[in-house]
């Protein structure tokens, strides 16, 4: 028997935003090609005070993972060596570390691998080109060799005068709309939007259950508005970065194949707004030099990221 097919919504979406193809046939990248050299000067050159915000979370054991996807485990920080003189006695001591940890752990990239939908993935190849010792054949993250743009920061939670928005609000083209005006800076080809819902406060203040469960995110309806902007990419800072649980009754994770797999555009996770917020406002911008550089594993379906905002 055939899986039921996905909502008729989410392919009326897909229709709408599909990229397949719009960089040929052979392209990997998807909308990191709209990031070019025109647009990585031009947000270098908006840098004024050159204040730099961290928006990774600690890599850490009792990091933000709690069992929910199988294999996604929290790092573990090993020593494999303490000051230890390996060229014999009164050498230069040396002290290595070894970690293990899921790519997707904390603050990350998920590639256009990260998902699948009806059998393929983004530009229309077959899900069955990603095989567990080769990993992703096209679209692995080191395909995305860097990862250098404007940045904006869309605080949809004061745009809707709040600290943090509720657990399963559903972020709207309206909402993104609202928090855009509120920047006072329009998105534009080659941007890589932030959007802030202030959940990351729950796993901060030590809730990782409910900092996962219900959670705001992106409603089904925003890879439109994203779309018709040329986002280059878009992070926020949440656990599965769209509403959880869905929109549409078993409905699971449409904002992602949209992104990924349609649009062929990368989504990060876990990203720490809080400061940023704070900068922004004080700054009285919501725009800056955003480096994201991805972690190049070859083939990974995802990866580690520490990004830096300079406004």
């Amino acid at each position: 028997m055939s899986p039921p097919a996905l909502h008729p919504a989410f392919h009326d979406i897909a229709k709408r935003v599909s990229n397949w193809g719009r960089w040929g046939d052979d392209d990997e990248i998807g909308t990191l090609n709209l990031i070019t050299d025109e647009v990585v000067r031009e947000a270098a050159a908006g840098v004024r005070s050159g204040r730099r915000v961290p928006l990774a979370l600690p890599l850490r054991q009792d990091g933000v993972q709690t069992g929910l996807m199988p294999g996604r485990v929290n790092p573990l920080h090993t020593m494999v060596q303490i000051n230890q003189e390996i060229f014999g006695p009164g050498t230069v001591a040396c002290s290595d570390d070894a970690v293990t940890m899921g790519l997707q752990a904390a603050t990350h990239w998920d590639a256009l691998t990260h998902v699948s939908h009806s059998g393929r993935l983004y530009n229309g190849r077959p899900a069955g080109t990603i095989t567990p010792h080769g990993g992703a054949e096209f679209s692995g993250i080191d395909k995305a060799r860097h990862i250098v743009s404007r940045g904006v920061l869309l605080d949809v939670a004061r745009a809707r005068g709040v600290d943090r928005l509720d657990g399963g609000y559903a972020v709207t083209p309206e909402d993104l709309q609202a928090a855009e005006e509120l920047s006072g800076t329009r998105v534009r080809a080659g941007d890589i939007v932030l959007v802030r819902t202030g959940q990351i406060q729950v796993y901060l203040a030590g809730d990782k259950d409910a900092y996962g469960y219900p959670s705001p995110g992106l409603s089904i309806r925003t890879p439109e508005w994203f779309h018709a902007r040329d986002v280059a990419a878009v992070a926020n800072d949440t656990l599965t970065f769209e509403i959880f649980p869905p929109e549409i009754e078993d409905l699971w994770l449409p904002v992602h194949a949209l992104d990924l797999v349609e649009m062929g555009m990368l989504q990060g996770q876990n990203w720490n707004l809080e400061e940023l917020s704070t900068a922004c406002g004080e700054a009285g911008r919501h725009s800056f030099l955003l480096s994201a550089m991805p972690e190049p594993f070859a083939g990974a379906t995802g990866t580690p990221v520490a990004p830096v905002a300079v406004l």
